[in-house]
């Protein structure tokens, strides 16, 4: 076993990792930049150090600061989370050249799959379908035409790097084909220090389907199922859900093998999710990406499999085989994860700011997954997700229902949040019925601001009950006058004075 995992990440996932070391009797070591001080993740692990400045490329992205808190803290693992340097073949090259463990796939696995044109051109060899397209960088807008005339319209422009809905245009229209070309690789340039680019012909009802697989390092790949993610604003994920509530059984199983099959072509290690387009009309299914690390929204697998998926990585790092096999894996129930963000509801802008009150749901069923708490101020720096909320149910209605009252009950002021956009999603009949697709948010949403609840802070609350207390007592004091009064009334009368 580990003796000491460091946890270079932030935030949920920190804390998800710290518990999980803490199941299995290992030290956890936690990071933490200027900004995070008083982040909830340094608190609960074992050791914390500082490794710089608030910008993140300052910080959780600095290998040489996080190479030096292994160091000194000793750690013989590496836990990465998601995002920062969880997909960065190089730091996983420093680990394991300093002798230290990186708890995820291979180098050589992370860089297959990280440029999405070499990941198509694997997926194609091993057989797995994929959308039609340029199959290659698109390096002038001249060659982006002769595409466009091949395949078609809409298309999407996508940057090869790219990620998290950043370098992507769709265009509909010839004329409008030059500037999104320009506009894509710009942003590639500017986020991912890439501007190569290619072109994909655009499903116009798509459905965001994931599957769940792991590997480990005795040859054995199993999947998990799948998650269903269409419920996104600005390609970024706010609501997922297992299993899917539109696709087929015979889709569901094909996704299960193909996933299996493109995982085991790789030689993948570890935990890893194959993205699909579904086309909602055709029920065709397209292989859209891979990301070889742990999703956000792994807690709805867990929840339906019954599988600590982060103790399984920390398993299969240690060179474990895989503590099940796919005959194992069973669905059970429907699971539902809400991303409470701190951010405006309607304009997705982050609010930033300091937490006045935060109370976390509770109840039969209900997971949260959160770093926030009284007091605690959301820094601008960072992603502005500071919760997950994940309800499960015997079936998808219930777990709907229990998902509903579960955000009622949690509360959070002091900062915007966008729990009443969670709120109006669920009453959505395109959402209720699972018609809904990546559009939804764009096309159908309805935000139903809340009109007899008004959210309010500890000042009213502390305002109001000095009210209410200072009327009592002087509702009390005038019926002891009253009283008194009686009875001198009285006394006078029987000539008692």
């Amino acid at each position: 076993m580990f003796k000491k995992v460091l946890i270079a990440n932030r935030g949920e996932i920190a804390l998800r990792v710290i518990r999980a070391c803490r199941d299995l009797g290992i030290a956890s070591v936690a990071v933490y930049s200027d900004a995070d001080r008083n982040s909830l993740h340094v608190v609960l692990a074992d050791e914390a150090y500082n490794v710089g400045p608030a910008p993140s490329k300052d910080s959780y992205l600095n290998v040489d600061n996080i190479l030096a808190a292994i160091k000194k803290s000793g750690a013989d693992a590496v836990h990465p989370g998601y995002g920062f340097l969880s997909e960065n073949a190089g730091f996983a090259e420093a680990l394991e050249k300093a002798g230290v463990t990186f708890i995820g796939p291979t180098p050589a696995n992370i860089r297959a799959m990280g440029d999405k044109l070499s990941a198509i051109r694997l997926m194609k060899a091993a057989d797995v379908p994929t959308v039609p397209g340029s199959g290659g960088p698109v390096d002038t807008i001249e060659e982006a035409k002769k595409v466009v005339e091949k395949i078609g319209l809409p298309i999407i422009i996508k940057a090869t790097a790219g990620g998290g809905g950043k370098g992507m245009r769709v265009v509909y229209k010839m004329e409008e084909l030059e500037s999104a070309y320009r506009a894509a690789r710009s942003e590639g340039l500017n986020y991912f220090k890439n501007d190569t680019v290619y072109i994909e012909r655009y499903v116009q009802n798509p459905k965001h389907i994931e599957v769940q697989v792991f590997g480990d390092k005795h040859g054995n790949v199993c999947h998990l199922f799948e998650r269903e993610c269409s419920i996104q604003r600005r390609h970024q994920k706010i609501i997922e859900e297992s299993p899917s509530p539109s696709v087929p059984p015979e889709v569901r199983k094909k996704l299960g093998e193909v996933s299996v099959r493109a995982a085991k072509s790789i030689n993948y290690i570890g935990a890893g999710t194959f993205e699909f387009i579904f086309d909602n009309v055709t029920k065709d299914v397209y292989f859209m990406d891979m990301n070889t690390r742990l999703q956000v929204e792994h807690p709805i697998t867990e929840m339906v499999t019954g599988i600590d998926l982060v103790q399984e990585q920390i398993m299969v790092a240690l060179g474990k085989p895989l503590s099940f096999k796919q005959e194992d894996v069973v669905q059970r129930g429907h699971a539902i994860e809400a991303r409470i963000c701190a951010e405006d509801p309607v304009t997705f802008v982050p609010s930033p700011g300091l937490i006045r009150r935060c109370r976390h749901p509770q109840g039969p069923f209900i997971r949260t997954d959160s770093y926030a708490y009284p007091g605690y101020e959301v820094p601008i720096y960072y992603d502005p997700m500071i919760a997950k909320l994940i309800a499960w149910g015997p079936n998808r209605e219930t777990a709907i229902r229990r998902l509903d009252r579960a955000l009622t009950e949690f509360t959070l002021t002091g900062i915007k949040t966008n729990i009443v956009l969670h709120k109006s999603i669920l009453q959505s009949p395109k959402f209720l019925d699972g018609s809904y697709t990546t559009q939804f948010c764009e096309k159908d949403l309805e935000i139903k601001m809340p009109k007899l609840f008004q959210v309010v802070d500890d000042h009213v609350f502390l305002i109001t009950a000095a009210i209410a207390a200072y009327n009592e007592k002087k509702a009390k004091a005038v019926s002891e006058y009253n009283v008194a009064s009686r009875w001198k009334d009285m006394a006078r009368k029987e000539g008692l004075r």
